[in-house]
């Protein structure tokens, strides 16, 4: 695997809301590389414009200025119909309140995104299937989500984060809504995903939730403090 190959480039990235009375920036100037391969955790102070990035990143919104390259293709100004063509077609997306859909089951919460690329019906059962065995949910394939746990839940939403094979899992406060045993076994996935090959980026709060990443990078006020490289993620790749 090349880790030199950027999935995203930034350059002086902004992002502005306008109202009649008040401008906000969320986000002033950021500069910022991710290569294939990478696991990144975004930090910083809550409105320090983390989800703000993750979101831009994640081609869920558009950026107010600078430039927004994914897989060396300029998007900044994309139109909402090739955002949502990029991401269905290349990322996938961990949320703290897992978004699953309760009148659905296990199974077919995670087939969702197969569905939206048209997959053919033999090919999604095989993916769906060898998702929910990678993530240890298979025996709750007919499950509704109320009747599962928090840790069990968030093992599915990451099933369907995966079920496309992203190049990019982006992650906003995964172990936000779990407890401490379910949040290790959560960011163990994560770290067990991105050690076969996907690219993930994550926004946390959590000191011990980030050690698990490459590099740790640092926001406040919107802007790009420091970034730093994890030693001990680090040194044990080494060993």
């Amino acid at each position: 695997m090349n880790k030199e190959e950027l999935i995203i480039e930034t350059r002086q990235l902004e992002k502005k809301y306008v109202t009649d009375t008040v401008e906000t920036t969320a986000l002033a100037g950021v500069d910022l590389r991710i290569n294939r391969g990478e696991f990144v955790a975004i930090m910083g102070p809550s409105g320090c414009g983390k989800s703000t990035l993750l979101n831009i990143l994640g081609l869920l919104d558009s950026p107010s200025g600078g430039s927004l390259k994914f897989l060396g293709q300029e998007i900044g100004n994309s139109s909402e119909r090739q955002r949502a063509k990029l991401r269905k077609q290349n990322l996938g997306f961990v949320f703290q309140s897992f978004n699953l859909i309760d009148e659905l089951t296990v199974e077919e919460n995670i087939g969702l995104p197969l569905a939206y690329l048209g997959v053919s019906k033999a090919e999604t059962e095989r993916r769906v299937q060898e998702a929910m065995e990678r993530m240890g949910i298979a025996h709750r394939r007919s499950h509704f989500p109320q009747q599962l746990s928090g840790g069990q839940q968030q093992r599915a939403a990451i099933a369907r984060a995966v079920v496309s094979d992203p190049k990019l899992i982006l992650a906003d406060e995964p172990t936000g809504n779990l407890d401490s045993v379910h949040g290790r076994e959560v960011m163990a996935l994560l770290s067990e995903l991105n050690e076969r090959g996907t690219t993930v980026v994550m926004v946390t709060h959590s000191p011990s939730d980030a050690e698990y990443a490459h590099r740790i990078v640092n926001l406040f006020d919107g802007q790009i403090v420091t970034e730093n490289i994890n030693s001990r993620k680090h040194a044990a790749e080494l060993l």
